[in-house]
């Protein structure tokens, strides 16, 4: 037991010394390598900072105040140093020995300060050394930093650290190992299965790897190599005019410039002597192969600069081969990547369609959220109430002062909707009391009326809040968005928005098939004659559908507003798109306000993905088409019956 105990402590001390003798001497690297640390290029760094590195803690330590530019040079004596500040002064290490080197001012030293080439490169070292460090922190923070920028070199570091207690930093150094033998593996079989083991992986950072390995680079070349790894072979008039192709020649040095007609009349005047150019008389210069051979005499003679006629420049375009060639001089690795890509391109494609048609969906549940109250008002009692968006103004800015008086977000949403319905609620009853009641069937004045109205109210707000927006803070559980890549994601709010809509319709249905009022109103509006006579007052029922929907339309505006500025305008941007809804679902029945919701929604998107960058276009457009499919379908997709079918 004493014999293995002592010889347990003999290896304890030769492991230090066996490491020692391992690593370079870090003293000599830095003697070796004294002109690229002072000034150090990012093309040609690399090998010193693996020298650096490979010395051992105290590398590390001289390339982490290099990356931090506190490495300097003693005036003094010329003595690489670290430094760290101490009040108004520095404080110094010996960088080759560590060694405690004691005070000192500014001014006895030089900050070396290297370029962000030349840290990126320090950074990407410290990080290889730290993906085994026992701190997960570190060990994430390296990661990070070789996700960002990494190079041949970081490979086998990471290589070396794959295990990892952590399942998560596990699976990312996989990954990051994958990406980086796409790279930089010298085998192409290895880069080849690490191309095909990714599947149908769409991310960004699988994309970014394959698409050095398409790089192509266009040369001209008299004969091809057999092993050139050809992405193209380019056709003189279609791919490649003339002009671009004799330019490249041009370019490499294997041609001469072109000479153009006027310059080679010009140069051959200046150099007539004795009624001959070039041993060519004047009289046969009319021709255009006699001006050439005079010019290549010229040329021949040394008197002007070579330079191509026409027919030189086509004689050169036919010698040589113009193609595209890729950067990776492997072809099967190029097919792998082009393979991989087309498949992940295409995956792309369906996951942008998707994305697209979430937004399309969430604009559509906007919209027939806004529209479900003018579904009311206009479609069942035939009142165009111009009115209605403020109505969702009102919503809106009943939900932010809900906020003023309750912080908590969640309580004040919850008091908001339904004080909003009451607010409004109440505001559609005098509406319709004091001059909607006084106006049916005579729309023309109705929208005049209520367009006096909806200017009135506008203003009013503007007076009571002012012209700024105001917030309406959604609660935290409405932060962000549901995300399944980095292509397709949808916002908490939109997805609350579409359940919402959801609710009011079964809600709208509910009260329209299952209670007396919604008995009373389908009455009044198929006969309100007829309804008058079994005892049921129209006046009574046009007040409270007109309520209902002015009260819908508050809850729409809290909603909005959760997303959308709070100002006086807000109900202003939805009225038209609201009304196209209306029409074009057909009046008076809200399956087709859900059918014209959806139509809307999906055409607008639609639109707008063509030519992103004019909202306004877009919205012409889809109003072109609505104009267009009315001629079509006036009724609109699905027909009413009733008042506001013969309306």
């Amino acid at each position: 037991m004493r014999l293995f105990l002592l010889a347990l402590a003999f290896v304890a001390l030769a492991l230090p010394f066996a490491a020692q003798a391992q690593s370079p001497d870090l003293g000599a690297v830095i003697a070796q390598h004294r002109d690229q640390i002072e000034k150090p290029s990012r093309q040609s760094v690399g090998p010193v900072i693996e020298a650096i590195a490979a010395s051992g803690p105290l590398g590390a330590a001289l390339l982490q105040a290099w990356g931090d530019r506190l490495l300097a040079i003693r005036k003094s004596d010329g003595l690489l140093v670290i430094t760290a500040p101490d009040g108004d002064g520095l404080t110094l290490t010996d960088a080759a020995t560590g060694a405690g080197l004691g005070a000192a001012a500014e001014g006895d030293v030089t900050l070396l300060r290297p370029n962000s080439g030349v840290r990126g490169v320090i950074s990407a070292a410290l990080a290889g050394n730290a993906l085994s460090d026992p701190d997960p922190k570190r060990r994430i923070e390296a990661l990070d930093s070789l996700s960002r920028r990494a190079d041949a070199s970081q490979l086998a570091l990471l290589r070396q650290a794959l295990d990892d207690p952590d399942p998560a930093l596990a699976a990312r150094k996989a990954r990051l190992e994958r990406l980086l033998t796409i790279q930089y593996d010298p085998d192409p079989a290895a880069r080849i299965t690490a191309i095909e083991s990714f599947g149908g992986d769409s991310g960004l950072d699988f994309r970014a790897s394959l698409n050095p390995i398409l790089t192509t680079r266009r040369v001209a070349l008299e004969q091809v190599p057999a092993d050139a790894n050809i992405a193209r072979k380019l056709s003189l008039g279609s791919d490649l005019s003339r002009d671009e192709a004799y330019a490249m020649l041009v370019a490499d040095g294997t041609a001469p410039a072109r000479l153009t007609s006027d310059a080679m009349r010009a140069t051959l005047a200046q150099h007539i002597a004795d009624g001959m150019v070039g041993g060519v008389s004047l009289a046969q210069l009319g021709d255009q192969a006699a001006r050439d051979r005079a010019y290549t005499a010229l040329e021949t003679q040394g008197i002007v600069q070579p330079a191509a006629s026409e027919a030189e420049v086509d004689a050169a375009l036919s010698r040589y081969n113009f193609l595209d060639l890729y950067a990776e001089p492997d072809a099967d690795v190029t097919t792998s990547a082009r393979a991989a890509l087309r498949g992940t391109e295409t995956r792309i494609g369906l996951m942008q369609a998707a994305d697209l048609s979430l937004d399309a969906l969430s604009l559509a549940s906007i919209y027939f959220l806004a529209a479900i109250g003018l579904a009311v008002t206009f479609g069942v009692m035939g009142v165009i109430n111009m009115a209605h968006g403020e109505f969702i103004m009102m919503g809106a800015y009943t939900g932010y002062v809900v906020q003023q008086f309750i912080t908590d977000k969640t309580v004040s949403l919850i008091v908001a909707l339904p004080l909003a319905f009451v607010v409004t609620f109440a505001a559609g009853v005098a509406l319709e009391r004091l001059v909607i009641r006084h106006l049916y069937k005579r729309p023309l004045e109705t929208l005049l009326a209520t367009f006096g109205v909806s200017i009135a109210l506008q203003q009013l707000a503007k007076n009571i809040f002012g012209t700024q927006a105001r917030p309406l803070t959604s609660p935290a559980w409405l932060d962000g968005a549901l995300t399944f890549n980095d292509v397709v994601s949808i916002s908490y709010i939109r997805i609350a928005i579409f359940v919402l809509a959801m609710v009011f319709l079964g809600l709208y249905l509910f009260i329209m098939n299952r209670t007396r009022l919604g008995l009373e109103v389908r009455a009044v509006t198929q006969n309100p004659g007829m309804a008058a006579s079994m005892g049921i007052s129209p006046d009574r029922i046009n007040m409270l559908t007109f309520g209902l929907g002015s009260g819908i339309a508050g809850i729409a505006g809290v909603a909005i507003g959760l997303f959308a500025k709070v100002t006086s305008e807000l109900g202003s941007d939805y009225i038209v798109q609201s009304f196209m809804t209306v029409v074009v679902g057909g009046v008076g029945n809200i399956w087709g306000t859900l059918a014209g919701a959806a139509l809307i929604g999906f055409l607008q998107k639609g639109i707008e993905w063509f030519n992103p960058a004019n909202t306004l276009a877009a919205q012409t457009y889809m109003i072109l088409f609505i104009i267009i499919f009315i001629q079509f379908r006036p009724r609109g997709i699905i027909a009413a019956k009733g008042r506001a079918a013969g309306a």
